[in-house]
This record gives structure tokens, sequence and C-alpha cells, in this order.
């Protein structure tokens, strides 16, 4: 119920967001007889350099992989982590990244006259393929999003389990919303609101630059944060990583139930064992994750009415029916003076009637797409709520393989893999000293008990 309880407010709040944005998109007029003033961008880079910085992210995505799975070398993760954030953070400015590449991707998709570099689809593949075998290890060390947030993670504390799931959603909601903004042609939200690039590009505005700071600030005492509860990206990496031929494990050998990886992961994606169930509960289990499955569709089909009267807010983002609001306006008096699109508009002998033709269309066309993102939106709330509903055994301390980004902390701090690189030479005190590591043993596995030999051998 707590999660129920905080998924409408949540969602209410991403919504609201939303419509907010309607007041910050400036349209940007695209007329013949306009000069547009000259924007300062970066000049284009040269073919060979696109594919230096691809061959780059295949070199670090390999890397990654084999420090976390093969290695377990935690202080690899690190240094990896911060040849990344020179790399593809402050070299590269943060741009291309395969996070933004979503919307790339997406109007590439739904606009056929748009063109997409090879090297912008590479990157935003790459790092799935790797996720579908490895895991999220694009994460772990190459992301230079994650790898700020991960060298600044000093003194992170724990965020309550039920918080920690209703926070996530945002970032799938932060995704549905980006790629409906993409896929319409209305704007690229993920670029325009990263809260990091203006920090690599050491410019712009000062807006981005204090919400980058705040989220480092966040970032010191909880773990990736942006990582953990927007990226858009993360979201699809989640799913994928459940999937992965192979993923990060914390012991080597047996699991010593010491707890030490649960109390040193600052992202909560360390699973603990589980308590065998009374017959009761089981029957009582089955029947509400029944009942969730019955509601799914439910979910979807009020996620996408409500979406659908979001059509007005959400077409409010488009220059289009922006600057048709604004001409209307002054055509009726209900405001002063013009601004500097609406005569340009004026000068370039077009027909105001033409104009609200366009905005009614792409209003008609945004009734379509906020329904297929509040369908979205249930479609996420309830399979979450499935998830959490469905329970798997687990005798030992596992990673969470959707949240687990391989930052190697667990492995580091696990006294079984100490052992195995030889810094410690006996690890059979460690039951006397964590006295809750039996309880738990005996707890995840009923009166069989399955804790390892040479912690039995200490119990009393």
């Amino acid at each position: 119920m707590k999660l129920l309880r905080a998924l409408l407010p949540l969602l209410l709040l991403a919504g609201a967001a939303g419509m907010s944005l309607a007041g910050e998109l400036i349209p940007v007029p695209s007329f013949s007889s306009y000069e547009i003033p000259e924007t300062q961008n970066p000049a284009a880079r040269l073919v060979w350099l696109e594919y230096l910085d691809l061959a780059a992210l295949l070199i670090g995505l390999s890397l990654a992989s084999f420090l976390a799975l093969r290695v377990r070398s935690r202080r690899g993760l690190l240094l990896l982590s911060i040849a990344s954030l020179a790399w593809l953070g402050f070299w590269r400015k943060g741009c291309v990244c395969p996070i933004g590449a979503i919307q790339n991707v997406t109007l590439a998709v739904c606009d056929s006259t748009y063109v997409i570099p090879l090297t912008m689809v590479a990157f935003f593949a790459l790092p799935l393929i790797f996720t579908l075998f490895f895991g999220r290890t694009f994460c772990a060390a190459v992301c230079p999003l994650g790898a700020v947030q991960e060298l600044v993670a000093i003194r992170p504390v724990k965020v309550p389990g039920w918080l920690e799931h209703a926070l996530g959603l945002l970032a799938y909601v932060y995704l549905g919303l980006a790629v409906l903004l993409a896929a319409t042609g209305t704007a690229f939200l993920i670029c325009r609101y990263d809260p990091f690039v203006a920090m690599f590009r050491r410019g712009g505005s000062i807006n981005m630059l204090i919400l980058g700071g705040c989220f480092l600030v966040v970032g010191l005492f909880v773990g990736r944060p942006y990582c953990r509860y927007l990226c858009p990206y993360g979201a699809i990496l989640a799913p994928l990583s459940r999937l992965a031929k192979w993923h990060m494990k914390i012991p080597p050998e047996d699991c010593i139930q010491c707890r030490m990886c649960q109390e040193v992961c600052p992202y909560g994606a360390i699973q603990e064992p589980t308590v065998p169930q009374a017959p009761a509960e089981r029957v009582r289990g089955r029947r509400r994750l029944a009942l969730l499955l019955l509601l799914l569709p439910l979910w979807v089909a009020l996620g996408a009415w409500l979406g659908t009267r979001l059509d007005v807010p959400l077409a409010k983002l488009h220059y289009t029916v922006r600057l048709a609001e604004r001409l209307r306006a002054e055509e009726t008096g209900s405001v002063q003076g013009a601004v500097e699109a609406s005569d340009a508009f004026r000068q370039s002998g077009r027909r105001s009637d033409e104009l609200y033709r366009e905005a009614v269309q792409l209003t008609h066309r945004f009734t379509y797409a906020g329904g297929w993102f509040g369908g979205w939106v249930g479609l996420v709330a309830g399979v979450k709520l499935i998830q959490l509903s469905i329970r798997r055994r687990r005798s030992d301390f596992r990673p969470d393989r959707a949240n687990c980004v391989s930052c190697g902390r667990c492995f580091w701090y696990c006294p079984s893999e100490q052992a195995r690189l030889g810094l410690i030479e006996d690890i059979s005190n460690l039951c006397e000293n964590h006295p809750g590591s039996a309880a738990v043993s005996a707890a995840s596995s009923g009166q069989d008990a399955r804790a390892p030999e040479r912690c039995q051998s200490n119990q009393p």
C-alpha cells in the first residue's frame, strides 16, 4: 500500500512537470524572410574523430566488462571511470552520448527526412548489446554521467525500499516523455535538461549549472541520484540487464552471510535471502499476483485515457502551437504588442488561418501521442506492482540484476573475495564477528541451514 500511495503523487508530479515545460520552450520561427541569429555551436567533428570516439566507447565497454566480471577489480573500474569522465565528459563535452542518442534514434524512426549518422546509431546500440551479455557495465565505468556521480558518493545513506521503487518509476516517465517530444519533433528534452552537460562544457545556462551542482551535492549522500531516478537510458538498460547471459556476482565461492555487500552498496541493489512463507501466506501472494495481472490492462487503459486529456498542454510544447496561440491572442486583443516570432510570421506573408489549421492538426496528433504516453505510464506502474509481488527464493545475498551498476563495491568488501585475493588468511571468525549472519542463514534456508560449513563449525 505504501507503494500505491507513493505512485499517485509521483505520476501527477511528472505530469505537472511536463506541463510546466510549455512555459520554458521558446518557439523558434523557421520562415524564409526571417533572419535567425547565429547560434554558437561546436564545430562539426571530422569523420575519423567520430570513429575514434566510437572505438573509445567499444574499448571502454570491453574493459569495464572484463574488470567487473573477470578480474573483479574495483580499483580498475575507478580508474576507467576517471578516464571515461575525462574523454567522453570533459574532452567530448558530453556529446555524443548514448543517453541523448535516444532522441536522435526516435526522430529518425518517426521522420523519414531526418538523417542520423551511423556512428550515433552505434553509440546508442553498443551499450545495449553489452548489457545483454554482461549486465550494466556501461554504467559501471563508461558513462561519464555515472562516473562523476560515482566519484562523489562519499557518505551514501540507505533509501527506504518503498521510496526507492517509487522514485525509480520517474526514469520511465521521463523516458516516455522524451520519446514523445522527439517523435513529434518538438524538442530534445534529455539534452536540454542534462544536469551535467553544462559542467562538461564549462559554460552554459546558469540554471543547468546549479542543477548539476545540486545533483552532485545530493550524490554525496544518495548514491547516483540521476542514474537511479531519472536516467532514461538506465530505464532501458535495467530490463535488458535482467536478461544478461553473464552478470557480476558477489562471492566467488559460498556466501558466508556476513552482510558486508549489503552494508556497502549505496544503491540498494543487493537482494537479501528470503524467509520461507507459511502456506496461507503463499496462497494470498498468488491471489494478489493474479489480481494484479488482471488489473494490468485496466491500468494501461486508464493511463491512455488520462494521457489523451494532456493533448493541449503537450501540444503547447511545440513551437508552432505556441506561435499560433500568441498570434491569436494578439489578433483578439488579449495581449498588447507583438513578439519577435509573431512579427516574423507576418513578414513571411503566410496567412494566419494556415497556421491555425497546422496548430489544430498538431493538437490532434498530440491526442494520440498523449494516449500512448499515458498507456506507457500505466504499463510501467502495473508492471512494477507485479514485479514486487513476484517472490523468488534466495539462500544468499545476490545483486539485483536490473539495478546493479557493477560498480564493484560489493565484491571488493566481500571476505570471500578478499581471501581469494590473498589479502586476508582466515574468514572462519566472521560468523562470530557478525552474529546476525547465522540468523540470516537459518532464516533463509529454514530447517536445512545451508550456511557454509566453515561458518557452521563456529556456530554454538
